[in-house]
């Protein structure tokens, strides 16, 4: 029986992908767990598996190809004997990227039609229901309503056995529709590309496509910046003492090839400072705050085109070496596209650190569902009032706190701010 290979839905908000590298080639045998192709997502580059046993009949979309939204169907897998011209002639035509982003709809209309298969049906909530065109061709016959059907095929599929054996009742006549409610009044989304592009035509500039990660990081922070109610808290933290107990701690780490760094500290003492403030510890879920248990610190690490925040679970739990070693490798990967989704989501505060680029302070968007993100300055000499009330000088870091006002009131995010400069500010602390 031929069947139909899908986009996969590579992590829990990929809504479409890049096909990247076909693995496979039309006339190729394979097996459950054999590698098919390569998948750009907004965020890596996965190598997807097959799922059933069989031979690939047709390849539907080419290698390169752009915007291929999750479950279109992307090749056809035929068992021995069979062909997939079937399914191959009613599946729509895989468009060019840039037309498929003008007028999908149009494209799609456009595709001529090899045999008069009847369209994919859909379930009531608007879900697609999986059925080999065949199938759908004995139910319209029929006057079967497939969505009241159980499909013995793979995941679900309704195949020709089904439809033959159904005692489903006929279709419904459809309801009279509704009267479409007035649309809602679009936000407004600055200049169309048309109108900046006519600004600037008596000007030399060159074009930048957008990749899938640059497409989603503007449509996140865009609507992270218009929908989180951001406030800000500012502290100056003193490293003096973490600066030397760094360089103690670094001598004795030394035959063990480990070399701690300033941003290793930091993550501990949010991890830590999450723990002695708990209702800080906490995402934004819609409808109700989820207060977590573990400190799950996410880091913001730039890569060329982006960036990704991976996450280190349970870093209260481990030491700075552990911290230091795990931070390396995930940057390591994160750098080559390798992390899996589950090592870059999830997390309940988030460190961006720009001081390795000189910036002295900034202010960093809070990444949803996450409560905070601390935006951390470089360390400069400056002068400062001491303790006996003397003008001295020491290495002082600005660090600006951005909170999801929704789920961190100011007081909290104040004691959550102070636990963290205590941390830093009395380095051993987070060793008891």
């Amino acid at each position: 029986m031929a069947t139909e290979i899908l986009m996969p839905a590579l992590s829990p908000t990929m809504e479409e992908g890049t096909l990247a590298k076909w693995l496979v080639k039309e006339g190729d045998e394979v097996a459950s767990g054999d590698l098919l192709a390569e998948i750009e997502t907004d965020k890596a580059t996965m190598e997807f598996e097959a799922v059933d046993e069989g031979i690939i009949g047709k390849i539907l979309i080419a290698e390169g190809t752009e915007g291929v939204k999750v479950n279109t169907a992307i090749a056809v897998l035929i068992e021995e004997g069979e062909s997939a011209d079937d399914i191959a002639a009613s599946a729509p035509a895989a468009p060019a990227a840039a037309e498929a982003e003008a007028a999908p709809a149009a494209v799609e209309a456009a595709a001529p039609a090899a045999a008069p298969a009847a369209p994919a049906p859909q379930a009531a909530d608007g879900t697609r229901i999986f059925a080999s065109p065949l199938a759908r061709r004995i139910a319209a016959d029929k006057g079967l309503d497939l969505t009241q059907i159980t499909g013995s095929g793979p995941k679900g599929r309704i195949v020709k056995a089904d439809v033959e054996n159904a005692t489903a009742a006929p279709k419904a006549a459809p309801a009279a529709a509704a009267p479409a409610a007035a649309p809602a009044a679009a936000a407004p989304t600055g200049p169309s590309a048309d109108m900046v592009a006519a600004m600037y035509q008596d000007r030399e500039y060159e074009e930048i496509s957008l990749d899938g990660m640059r497409k989603t990081i503007a449509a996140r922070l865009s609507e992270a910046k218009q929908t989180i109610p951001h406030f800000y808290l500012r502290r100056d933290i003193k490293l003096d003492a973490l600066l030397a107990f760094r360089s103690q701690l670094n001598k004795q780490l030394e035959a063990r090839g480990v070399k701690l760094s300033v941003n290793d500290f930091i993550i501990k003492a949010v991890a830590n400072a999450l723990q002695a403030v708990p209702q800080a510890n906490a995402v934004w879920a819609g409808d109700r705050v989820l207060q977590m248990k573990a400190s799950d610190v996410a880091v913001a690490v730039a890569i060329e085109g982006g960036l990704f925040t991976p996450v280190l679970q349970d870093a209260d739990q481990k030491s700075l070496s552990s911290l230091s070693t795990q931070m390396k490798d995930l940057a390591s990967r994160a750098r080559e596209r390798k992390l899996a989704p589950t090592e870059y989501q999830g997390g309940s505060f988030a460190i961006s650190n720009l001081g390795m680029f000189g910036i002295d302070n900034f202010d960093a968007i809070v990444n949803p569902p996450h409560a905070g993100i601390l935006a951390v300055g470089s360390g400069v000499k400056k002068p400062v009032v001491g303790a006996d009330g003397e003008l001295t000088v020491a290495t002082v870091m600005s660090v600006t706190m951005s909170v999801d006002h929704r789920v961190i009131d100011g007081a909290v995010g104040a004691n959550l701010l102070q636990a963290i400069v205590d941390n830093l500010e009395n380095p051993m602390s987070m060793l008891a």
